[in-house]
């Protein structure tokens, strides 16, 4: 018994340590394939609260929360390739937060008692419908339309700064949704990990939520949205 019992603790204790080890190996990996996907259903909590926000008439706040689910949008597809996490699911579960975010959420920030205003929000959830439904171009790193993303960013940026002015997001808002359904050819997100300076602008954006007033932090966002629009496309489908 007394020769066993040193020999069985050793068996106990080597299964034990096997057990937690593989336990271990068994979390990171189930965190590798899952970052993205919760960065995804962070983005779609944000514009989950946006919604509330805005149907409580805390304008200020859904802007914000939009912004917010800009960065994560941002960062779920770099994620997801760089831990070479691609998945459907993490595909679908970037389509319905940014359907919340984008779409739903952000047309509220035009939403008004009038009738043409809620026409408005109408054809912008109906843009961003098309542009996530008809995005692929079949040119790789490319897609057709303004992604719903910065056309998001833009009139959250424009609302925070013009104080809710609603002639000034109206006008936005229709240059927007005509950007959107466009035929022209944009950049994949994909130049966020391929470019190392635009890494570097998205690390100073979250500073810039994080850290800076207000106006500061929508220009930034603003400018790094409308270049989007204005950069010619060689320029950004570039590689380091």
């Amino acid at each position: 018994f007394l020769i066993l019992s040193p020999l069985l603790l050793f068996h106990c204790t080597n299964k034990l340590f096997l057990t937690e080890q593989i336990s271990w190996s068994q979390l990171k990996e189930f965190t590798r394939k899952n970052a993205a996907n919760a960065l995804s259903l962070s983005n779609m909590v944000m514009g989950m609260t946006s919604i509330l926000c805005s149907l409580n008439g805390h304008q200020y706040s859904s802007c914000w929360l939009v912004l917010i689910g800009y960065l994560l949008d941002l960062a779920d597809g770099a994620v997801a390739r760089q831990l070479n996490a691609c998945s459907a699911l993490g595909a679908k579960l970037d389509d319905f937060a940014d359907f919340t975010t984008f779409g739903i959420a952000t047309s509220l920030l035009l939403w008004s008692k009038e009738l043409m205003d809620n026409i408005l929000c109408m054809c912008y959830v109906l843009s961003v419908f098309i542009r996530l439904c008809f995005f692929s171009s079949g040119i790789p790193f490319m897609y057709r339309g303004l992604p719903c993303i910065y056309s998001s960013a833009i009139l959250a940026c424009v609302s925070l700064l013009s104080g809710g002015n609603m002639a000034v997001l109206r006008a936005t808002a229709i240059a927007m949704i005509l950007f959107m359904v466009s035929q022209s050819f944009y950049p994949h997100d994909r130049v966020l990990e391929s470019q190392a300076w635009k890494k570097v602008i998205y690390a100073g954006g979250v500073v810039m939520v994080l850290c800076s007033s207000f106006p500061s932090a929508c220009v930034y966002y603003l400018l790094w949205s409308v270049s989007y629009i204005l950069f010619p496309t060689s320029l950004w489908s570039c590689k380091l």
